[in-house]
């Protein structure tokens, strides 16, 4: 079966394509991702590695996230990890890729970030998830940043181990924590 097939079979809407990441497919939201995006994110171990996700997650704020997600022609791409082509959960995770230039400057850069919901870490899926989209480059990026808060050691791994290179400390405010948080930035430049 096809990834487009498999897509159609789904309902899923197209606003960015499927791509194989092995064990799993990344694919577009779709409405029903809500529930088990409030289960996960819901989750205080996920929020704090986050910027953006509050902790508790308030009603309607998976519902809102989803019809972000599926909006067409912002400056985010948004892929779920889904691992139902080889018996595992639909949901296992979020990965996204967000434009950072504006169009009149055309540098082709973007910013990655992922969560994994906590029944999955350690098992590779992130890694996966991550190699896929930098081989797809869906955004023809020539370069890829990304940041993880420092006492995250576990998605500077994935990240270093996917070819980023460290560029340096900075700060981020975390919305879960209610504070700055200490980040490193990295980069990877794409072909």
């Amino acid at each position: 079966m096809t990834l487009d097939m498999i897509a159609a079979a789904q309902g899923l809407a197209r606003a960015e394509p499927c791509i194989d990441a092995g064990r799993f497919v990344l694919r577009p939201v779709r409405k029903s991702d809500a529930g088990l995006f409030a289960l996960y994110a819901g989750d205080r171990r996920v929020a704090e590695a986050t910027r953006s996700i509050p902790h508790p997650l308030p009603p309607g704020a998976a519902e809102a996230f989803v019809a972000r997600a599926m909006q067409r022609g912002g400056d985010e791409d948004v892929w779920v990890m889904d691992g139902t082509t080889s018996g595992l959960p639909e949901v296992l995770g979020v990965i996204n890729l967000k434009r950072m230039d504006e169009a009149r400057f055309n540098r082709d850069q973007s910013e990655v970030s992922f969560w994994v919901a906590p029944a999955f870490w350690n098992l590779g899926i992130a890694s996966d998830a991550l190699r896929a989209l930098i081989a797809a480059n869906p955004q023809s990026s020539r370069t890829i940043f990304a940041e993880v808060f420092q006492d995250n050691p576990g998605s500077a791994r994935v990240l270093t181990n996917a070819g980023f290179q460290y560029l340096g400390d900075a700060e981020g405010f975390c919305v879960a924590r209610g504070a700055q948080v200490p980040t490193w930035t990295y980069c990877h430049k794409v072909g």
